[in-house]
């Protein structure tokens, strides 16, 4: 049981440290991308437009 959970902890400091990060980045350039400011724009404006 105590090499089960060993496992699990050496695998989720290294490999889950790696993920979370990457994820991260992910999400940075997401937002960071061009184009994005018109299409937060654009959903901002929902609530405000006209039907």
């Amino acid at each position: 049981m105590d090499f089960e959970y060993q496992a699990m902890r050496t695998f989720a400091d290294s490999w889950g440290l790696v993920a979370m990060a990457l994820f991260f980045l992910c999400a940075v350039g997401f937002v960071l991308r061009p184009g994005a400011r018109r299409a937060a724009d654009e959903a901002a404006a929902i609530p405000l437009k006209e039907d």
